[in-house]
């Protein structure tokens, strides 16, 4: 793919989702991975998508880890990083063997799926041990590795505890950014990591960075329910345009 290409409709493409990415990331703390991944699927390889995710997504959030740090539970974001860490390479090998479409289809349906879950309470309703939280974060790394879509069985963990909203917003955070720092850690071992991918990721950081502090800037504890309406909204009109059908 070259340069002249990605400048034109493809560039456009995947400012848009960084954009909405980052405004759904700082308001809610999570889903860049289901706005961003999609769109950016539909328009490159999966491996270049995640790395112009994880490129951006690590330098997007830095402004909300002191808040993140001060609200959140860092004995548990330990702990998922420990699960993930696990599972991220096997997730990384399914990736190097899936072909664009199914993997278009994979992170679209599956977004889609996670989403409905979520919006019907299919959440854990148990105790939140040191085990379990672990083993959540282990699904995350392999789905990290495998889809780009570390999140979802984190936030399902997390949305059914006592925890109030600002604690829930702060381990997500914290864990996504270190999921994104450890993907582009084994994508550079396994040789996966490019530059142009990495440059296109430096390019959309800007506005990706600026929605996320709109996103953190607007975001009110008391409106919790509104800013998930919004957030689910986007995830799912992403995921839906995303799929290889509309080509």
């Amino acid at each position: 793919m070259s340069w002249e290409s990605l400048i034109t409709t493809e560039l456009g493409w995947i400012v848009l989702g960084a954009v909405l990415a980052g405004l759904v990331r700082g308001f809610a703390g999570f889903g860049t991975a289901m706005v961003f991944l999609p769109v950016a699927g539909s328009v490159v390889s999966p491996i270049w998508a995640l790395t112009i995710m994880v490129v951006m997504d690590v330098i997007g959030p830095l402004p909300n880890v002191p808040r993140a740090l001060r609200d959140g539970h860092p004995g548990d974001v330990v702990r998922l990083s420990a699960g993930m860490l696990l599972a991220l390479p096997i997730g990384i090998l399914l990736l190097s063997a899936m072909a664009p479409d199914a993997y278009r289809y994979a992170v679209s349906i599956i977004a889609l799926i996670l989403l409905v879950a979520l919006i019907m309470g299919l959440r854990y309703r148990g105790p939140l041990g040191k085990k379990l939280i672990f083993g959540t974060g282990a699904i995350g790394g392999f789905l990290m590795g495998s889809i780009g879509l570390a999140g979802p069985p984190v936030i399902m963990l997390y949305m059914a505890s006592t925890h109030p909203a600002k604690v829930i917003r702060a381990n997500l955070t914290l864990f996504l950014l270190s999921a994104d720092a450890m993907l582009l850690v084994f994508f550079a071992i396994t040789g996966f990591l490019s530059l142009t991918p990495v440059v296109m990721g430096l390019i959309v950081a800007v506005p990706y960075l600026l929605a996320n502090v709109a996103g953190a800037a607007i975001f009110k504890p008391e409106y919790e329910k509104a800013y998930r309406i919004a957030a689910y909204t986007i995830i799912a009109g992403s995921a839906i345009a995303g799929l290889p059908i509309w080509d």
